[in-house]
């Protein structure tokens, strides 16, 4: 994203941009010591860095863009809001509900259970579950989802999560008719007060922007543009604290070398500030 010149476009809409540089870098390798939660010590290990990371700048009154592979990151965001003093609440754009447990899937991708661990579900992995010492991170009714496919791209103990819990979810239909609209629902969802946003980017329709690490999503989802509309209505709220992206790989984007940069350009539309908003933000 740096590459292909995202610190430079949120420039050029009149943000002040602070880029506070990389945490760890950590790849996924084959984990045969935890084949159903691949790589647990390091996505804890990960999770607890960002954590203080995202804490002590959000406290400063930072406006944070959280760039990450794992989706597992709205995790640390979720941490990072508590420990800056604030209830964590999050607005999860995705095309899946990420509640499996390493007991409920035998896929073994932790990226298809940051929700599941944040809410500390029962079978959720411990490590992860208490990386931040925060346990659990994230209340049910702290959470909603926006883009959401329950039919297609979801288990059936996820689906039973959602009723048990009472999730409020905005689904992918609802957000490709009126993007603006239906951004506004999950917003409403949750509490006035401070609230983060994870982008998982295999919420696009892969078609339009083939740039996710997850090539299912063809002919469904919302375009970049249409994503925009969202994205504008909850980062432009006052409350919005930051905004956290997952998933994204570069070796598909190559695809489609517009993919990147409407995506860049969109975030700085969305991230804009109003003329009397303070106009700082943090990668």
């Amino acid at each position: 994203m740096r590459e292909a010149g995202l610190v430079e476009a949120l420039r050029a809409t009149g943000l002040e941009v602070v880029d506070a540089g990389d945490l760890t870098m950590r790849r996924w390798r084959p984990d045969p010591s935890h084949p159903f939660a691949q790589n647990v010590d390091e996505e804890a290990r990960a999770t607890a860095e960002l954590a203080g990371a995202a804490g002590r700048l959000l406290g400063e009154g930072r406006r944070l863009l959280v760039l990450g592979g794992s989706c597992v990151v709205a995790v640390g965001m979720c941490a990072g809001m508590r420990i800056a003093g604030a209830r964590p609440q999050l607005v999860y754009v995705d095309r899946h509900l990420d509640l499996n447990t390493p007991s409920s899937t035998a896929e073994g991708s932790l990226s298809w259970m940051g929700m599941a661990h944040a809410l500390g579900l029962e079978g959720a992995a411990p490590e992860l579950v208490d990386a931040t010492g925060r346990t659990p991170v994230l209340s049910p009714r702290d959470l909603v989802y926006l883009g959401a496919d329950p039919t297609n791209e979801t288990t059936q103990w996820e689906r039973d999560r959602i009723d048990e819990l009472g999730i409020e979810v905005v689904d992918q239909a609802a957000m490709c008719a009126d993007p603006a609209h239906a951004a506004a629902r999950a917003r409403a969802h949750l509490t006035d007060e401070p609230f983060v946003v994870h982008l998982d980017v295999d919420v696009l329709d892969f078609l339009d922007a083939p740039i996710a690490e997850n090539v299912n999503g063809r002919n469904s989802g919302p375009t970049i543009s249409v994503l925009g509309r969202s994205l504008a209505v909850l980062i432009g709220d006052p409350q919005c604290w930051g905004l956290s992206i997952g998933q994204l790989d570069p070796n598909h984007a190559i695809s489609d070398p517009t993919a990147l940069p409407r995506l860049i350009a969109t975030l700085g539309a969305a991230l804009t500030p109003a003329p009397s908003a303070d106009g700082e933000l943090t990668t």
